[in-house]
């Protein structure tokens, strides 16, 4: 299958980035290459550092990007080792950085691994399919309290104990192995009330277990922190997300750039000596315009926030 996904709020991310001809920039996860792209055709002697974990997405990112492969780096691995990447390649700062968080539309398209609730599939949800661990371990291994852990904190779902509670006595007779099986169990957990009105029933049990299969949140978190150590004064960290919990985790992180000062407030001065690694360039998320959404509807979720780097010591 080709590797077929719209690059969502192009235009604001490039924009947002302000790529100069010289700099060094990192699409942290580069898909399809659809922001690559852009990145690459404004880039003259810099350098483009392209990074993804999925090897479909090298494959056709690689094809895409062919006339710019001179200035460019492709690195197979996971964004949340960004200094690690960034040590390997000897490059100590940055220009910028893009992040576009979540499960690609080629994943959700291709039916086989798994991320989609519309296709019978193995449970698998690997955004790295070299991994062992995947959606499977989690449905069936994980104990009825953990399994509610997971869609309460993950999904935000109000119905996780339930769902936890029928997952454990189906599995009971046999492993759940399919993306199927798992959507029947949550449509009888979730009752018939609740469906009615809102997304398809299984859709935050879905994310839930992707995110923990993938642990998105806990990298995207040290990303973030690694990335502004490393940004150029007026470097940029453009950062795309799809659901509430990664925005949160993303203004939050930004803000905490902004002002680390750990002082107790009834302190006159600051003592704790922490200084500034950005400041936020946007104080409410940058939307997908009217036209993007006619065009684009899974782009309607999306949320872009960008910190700018400040100088510092």
């Amino acid at each position: 299958m080709e590797f077929h996904h719209i690059s969502v709020l192009l235009n604001e991310c490039i924009e947002q980035l302000n790529i100069k001809p010289d700099g060094i920039y990192v699409d942290g996860t580069m898909g399809g290459g659809g922001h690559s792209l852009e990145i690459a055709k404004r880039i003259e002697t810099g350098r483009l550092i392209c990074i993804d974990q999925d090897p479909n997405a090298h494959e056709a990112a690689g094809k895409r990007l062919a006339e710019h492969k001179d200035k460019i780096t492709f690195v197979r691995d996971n964004f949340g080792n960004i200094a690690h990447i960034l040590d390997e390649l000897g490059i100590e700062k940055i220009d910028g950085m893009l992040m576009d968080i979540g499960v690609s539309s080629h994943q959700l398209d291709e039916a086989e691994r798994g991320f989609s609730y519309q296709q019978d599939a193995p449970l698998d949800m690997r955004m790295n399919p070299d991994r062992p661990f995947s959606a499977y371990n989690v449905v069936n291994e994980y104990s009825e309290d953990e399994l509610d852990r997971v869609i309460f904190t993950y999904g935000e779902e109000r119905w996780a104990r339930r769902i936890a509670q029928f997952i454990e006595k189906e599995r009971e007779a046999k492993p759940i192995e399919t993306t199927g099986e798992l959507v029947d169990i949550i449509k009888k957990a979730v009752p018939k009330g609740a469906r009615k009105d809102g997304p398809h029933p299984a859709k935050r049990t879905f994310q839930a277990i992707r995110i923990e299969v993938n642990g998105e949140l806990d990298v995207l978190q040290k990303a973030i922190d690694d990335v502004s150590e490393r940004l150029n004064e007026g470097g940029r960290l453009c950062i795309i997300t799809f659901h509430s919990l990664e925005d949160r985790i993303v203004k939050d992180a930004f803000r905490k750039q902004e002002n680390p000062c750990i002082c107790p407030p009834q302190f006159p001065v600051c003592v704790c000596g922490k200084k500034p690694l950005g400041r936020v360039v946007t104080r409410k998320p940058i939307l997908p315009s009217k036209e993007e959404l006619e065009m684009n509807p899974r782009s309607r979720s999306a949320k872009l926030r960008v910190l700018e780097g400040v100088a510092h010591d």
